[in-house]
């Protein structure tokens, strides 16, 4: 697929969740050694974790190996990158994952609730069900390309199930484009009005990250959904 490429410099507050059972600190917090250390390290730990793909590792250049003090927030980024799921999501593909996050706090919410629901319905577990997650904030400061209003003139890009198209298109903005795009801006398709970003590279997601607050998701027998917002809660 090929567009006009617009751009757009993002500098704003992101809102992104995870499951709370995932550790926030991890091998990329506690190292500052050079590229090779660390994917040694990282091989060594791939032992005790099937987490770990290294394949993925491969792919990222040695500058985009980031590293910070233990709570930076570096292992949750890297993670992003090299734990995502097999399967991708709209703009990323089983070869490596990218920093989903977005604008607004419902928006956030409203995307992983989608996913979470769909992943309940294929399973044998099914409901009832809960699931605690964490939210993460960063700031954002970088150019991405900006696809927004572009639904009706490319409705592949936003098609709700099959990722195909958009997944070619954020790859020939990844390896084929030279120098390489940073990422993507786009209309959330769960949420009406919602911003959403997919960046590329994890140097592009600034250090510190924040966590903020907690959230159950609870469904009853029905599947009917149920969003608490959790206070006094320590999840280590």
């Amino acid at each position: 697929m090929s567009l006009p490429i617009k751009r757009c410099l993002i500098q704003r507050k992101t809102h992104r969740l995870i499951a709370s059972r995932y550790p926030t600190i991890g091998i990329f917090d506690d190292l500052t050694s050079d590229a090779e250390e660390i994917k040694t390290a990282f091989l060594l730990e791939s032992f005790t974790n099937d987490r770990v793909t290294l394949s993925r590792l491969s792919r990222l250049p040695d500058t985009e190996i980031i590293t910070g003090i233990n709570g930076s927030g570096a292992t949750i980024i890297m993670a992003a990158f090299l734990h995502s799921d097999e399967a991708g999501g709209r703009f990323t593909d089983a070869d490596l994952g990218g920093w989903y996050a977005s604008f607004e706090l419902e928006t956030a919410l409203d995307e992983t609730i989608y996913h979470h629901h769909k992943r309940l319905i294929m399973s044998d577990a099914g409901f009832p069900a809960r699931i605690q997650m964490r939210e993460l904030q960063t700031d954002i400061n970088t150019e991405l390309v900006d696809i927004r209003s572009l639904q009706t003139s490319n409705p592949d890009l936003y098609h709700p199930t099959d990722y195909s198209a958009s997944q070619a298109f954020a790859n020939s903005l990844k390896w084929t484009k030279i120098p390489a795009e940073n990422g993507i801006v786009f209309d959330s398709v769960r949420r009406s009005g919602g911003h959403n970003i997919c960046v590329f590279w994890p140097s592009k997601v600034t250090l510190p990250v924040i966590q903020a607050d907690h959230f159950e998701y609870q469904w009853n027998s029905k599947g009917e959904l149920n969003v608490m917002k959790l206070t006094n809660i320590v999840i280590s």
